[in-house]
Formats: C-alpha cells, sequence, structure tokens
C-alpha cells in the first residue's frame, strides 16, 4: 500500500499533520477484557441507572415514560421487521413497505396533513429539516422560533441552518401564560420570514394557540411549522385545523421506551401540495399489471437517488423500525385508545397539581397544560435526590436550560403514573 502511495514509510502519509497533533504513544485505554469479564462490568455499569420501570418518572422534557402493550414489542421484533432495512427491491420487500404506507396514512390523520414521509431521525431533525424546506419553498431564509420550543431543537436548527448562513430569531415567552408572546411575535414576522416554529404543547407543558401563530404568519407570507406531541393530539385540535403547514415531532411516546434518547423517531408531515419538497422518503400505494395492491417507494428526493444539488435533505437513512413501532403502537390503540391515554395524562397531572397546591406549591404558569406543568421548589438538585431514595425519577431542572427559571422544576405525569405515586411525589416536595 505504502509503494503505491508513493511513500516509504507510514510517516510520509502524515507528514502534513502538525507535529503537536500527533499521538506519540498508546492511546490511553484499560487493558482488553475477555467477553465475560467484559459483560460483568457492563452489568455493574447498566446497575448505577435508574430504571424507569422500576421507578416512578416524573421526568419529561422530550422523553416520556407511556405505557407500551407487550404486543408491540413481540410484533416489532420479529425478523423479517428487526433486521430490513430500505426496501430497494418492492418485489420482495412489501410487507415492510406496506407497514410503512400504514404508519404515513395514520400520521396524516393524527396531524391533519396531506402527506407523511417515513421518517426522519428524531424531533429535533425533523424541525431543522421543515425549516430548511419552508426556505425552499417560500424563496426566503429568515427562521423565526419560539423560545418555548425544546431548548435541544432549537440548538439542532441553529446547527442545521448555520451552513446557509440562515438568521434564527427567537421569539420571548410571556412570563406569566408560559407561551409565546403573539404580540412580539407579529412584529417579528418580516418580509424575509420563512417559516415560524411553535410547539404545541410547548416545552413548559402549556398549550399555545396554534391559530393566532398560523393567522401571524400567514399574513406575512410565512409557513408555520408546529412542532407537537402525539399524544396530546388524543384530545387537542389538530395542527391542519389550526393552520400548520408543516408537522413534525417527536414519536417516542408511541410505542417506544425512553431509551437514553434514542433511537427515536422524527414524525414529519405537511400540506400534500408541498410534498415534493418533503425531506426523506414516501411510500406510495400503487397497482401492477393485474390491477393488484401494491407499495413502492416514490418521490425519493434524497442524496442516496439524486444528484446532491437537487436533493431536498442529505439524511440517507430513517428510523424505519421505530416508524413500524409507532404503526403498531396507533394500530393497538386506535382513535379511542388514544384519546383515553390522552384524556389520563391530562387527568393525572392535574390532579398532581391540586394536591402540589395543597401545600402551597403553585404553577409557574397559567396557561392551560395537557401533561406537563412547571412548579417553584428550593433546590431541584437535592430534591430529585431525596425523590431517587423513595424510587421517584423527579422532574426536569429548568434552569439547565432557562437560566432565568432556576430553582424551577417541569414535571411530566404519564397515564402510568398511579394516585400513590403522585400522592408519594406531593410528600416530598
Amino acid at each position: 500500500m505504502l509503494e503505491a502511495a508513493g511513500a516509504r514509510e507510514f510517516k510520509d502519509l502524515i507528514r502534513e499533520i502538525p507535529e503537536g497533533l500527533l499521538l506519540n504513544g498508546p492511546l490511553g485505554l484499560p487493558p482488553a477484557l475477555s467477553e465475560m469479564e467484559l459483560t460483568a462490568e457492563l452489568r455493574d455499569m447498566a446497575s448505577l441507572n435508574a430504571d424507569a420501570s422500576k421507578y416512578a418518572c416524573f421526568m419529561g422534557g422530550g422523553g416520556y415514560d407511556h405505557f407500551i402493550p407487550s404486543a408491540v414489542r413481540f410484533i416489532t421484533s420479529r425478523s423479517e421487521f428487526a433486521t430490513s432495512y430500505t426496501p430497494y427491491q418492492p418485489e420482495a420487500s412489501q410487507g415492510t413497505l406496506q407497514a410503512a404506507f400504514e404508519y404515513q396514512s395514520m400520521i396524516c390523520g393524527l396531524t391533519g396533513m396531506g402527506a407523511a414521509n417515513a421518517s426522519m431521525y428524531d424531533g429535533a431533525s425533523a424541525m431543522a429539516e421543515a425549516a430548511l424546506m419552508a426556505q425552499r419553498l417560500t424563496k426566503r431564509h429568515e427562521v423565526i422560533v419560539s423560545r418555548t420550543v425544546h431548548p435541544n431543537y432549537r440548538q439542532a436548527l441553529k446547527t442545521y441552518v448555520r451552513g446557509v448562513k440562515s438568521p434564527v430569531v427567537e421569539i420571548p415567552y410571556d412570563a406569566a401564560a408560559g407561551t409565546t408572546d403573539m404580540q412580539a411575535l407579529d412584529q417579528d414576522i418580516g418580509p424575509s420570514t420563512a417559516a415560524v416554529i411553535i410547539q404545541y404543547p410547548n416545552f413548559f407543558g402549556c398549550v399555545e394557540d396554534l391559530k393566532a401563530a398560523a393567522q401571524a404568519a400567514h399574513g406575512k407570507g410565512a409557513l408555520l411549522v408546529a412542532v407537537i406531541d402525539p399524544i396530546a393530539l388524543g384530545i387537542l385540535k389538530n395542527p391542519g385545523e389550526l393552520g400548520a403547514d408543516i408537522v413534525v415531532g417527536e414519536g417516542q411516546a408511541l410505542g417506544k421506551s425512553i431509551s437514553f434518547g434514542g433511537p427515536y423517531l422524527g414524525i414529519f408531515a405537511c400540506r400534500e401540495d408541498f410534498i415534493r419538497q418533503m425531506p426523506g422518503r414516501i411510500v406510495g400505494e400503487t397497482k401492477d399489471r393485474r390491477r393488484r395492491r401494491g407499495y413502492v417507494l416514490t418521490l425519493q428526493a434524497r442524496e442516496q437517488h439524486i444528484k446532491r444539488e437537487r436533493a431536498t435533505s442529505n439524511i440517507c437513512t430513517n428510523e424505519a423500525l421505530v416508524a413500524l413501532t409507532a404503526a403498531v403502537y396507533l394500530s393497538l390503540m386506535g382513535g379511542r385508545g388514544l384519546r383515553d391515554i390522552a384524556s389520563l395524562c391530562l387527568q393525572k397531572s392535574h390532579y398532581a397539581l391540586d394536591e402540589l397546591k395543597k401545600k402551597g406549591i403553585k404553577p409557574l404558569f397559567d396557561a392551560p397544560f395537557f401533561k406537563e406543568f412547571a412548579v417553584a421548589v428550593k433546590d431541584v438538585k437535592s430534591l430529585n435526590k431525596r425523590l431517587l431514595k423513595d424510587n421517584i425519577i423527579g422532574g426536569l431542572d429548568l434552569g439547565d436550560h432557562y437560566p432565568e427559571l432556576a430553582g424551577k422544576m417541569l414535571l411530566a405525569v404519564t397515564e402510568k403514573r398511579t394516585q400513590e405515586e403522585i400522592d408519594r411525589l406531593v410528600k416530598h416536595m
């Protein structure tokens, strides 16, 4: 190999690298372990984790401890699903393609949109791709995002648009309501604004006025991107009804465990007339020569299939197995089941807040909320340590993301939380 490269020794290949950047010694790694030793060490490390299945989890902020029916894991662990990759040969992949098609159909029904893809990496990447899509559609470059949108999503957005040098304007939130300052939003939307991004419900759990945001955006030629919690759409009006143009979100709540933040599922849907600018891939239904129903990958405007400069995105794979998981979960739940789950989240979270109020703990914001709410406590970190001793995973320290909200805790209450668990939480607060 050296001879073919015209070098006498390996050092000749790396001569251009400055000496100070070279590793002049062995890597700082411990000695190799046998398989048995490694298994034991990993087991010890895993035992340090607070397993949500053994604890009462009140942590939210993007990943949620919802109940997962046994049938979901049974179906998705079947070898024909678990080992499948991109179905490039449709004649040999009809089952996988149909599952993706059904997933897309369910997402359209859930969001009120005309088209959905299958799928994106996670909620953050889906939101960032939506901003780029809005830029292509409007031929504008500025992106406006509310500060009530997930902080990590906003960071991902800034990373995505840095390459194209697009300005990102953050809109403040109403300190009393916990929702987007609509007056500031209306003032900041201008002739260069491509997208207005609002989370529904937002990071604080508060329900935003999506209709007002849509009117403000459309009034000045911008598009509205709604970032959704799919469980909340079991009882809230869908974004399509409220005027959203693109709907994205995190699909982890649809049958996927928390799993340290991944792999997750990026939901992406839009108005049907925007479909050719949608990133990722879409599974379409068609008929063969014998008029039999069949499925095929269509409108694959990504780098793997067309010239790079014509691609809508450089996303080269997707979360097909997680999308299948969501399809199985939604099939099992049905419309009534999803509504029941959402209602339980709503009722139990409001029960928790009512009990906290009896102890003099008040909500931080007064806007209607779904399953998450913020409260003020003396010391979030020390409180969470106490809760952990009683097998409770406490809430999120909002001060980690919003310096002005230091000492404020975000609590999430899903359908899994029992009255006894909620009462134990309240006792420690």
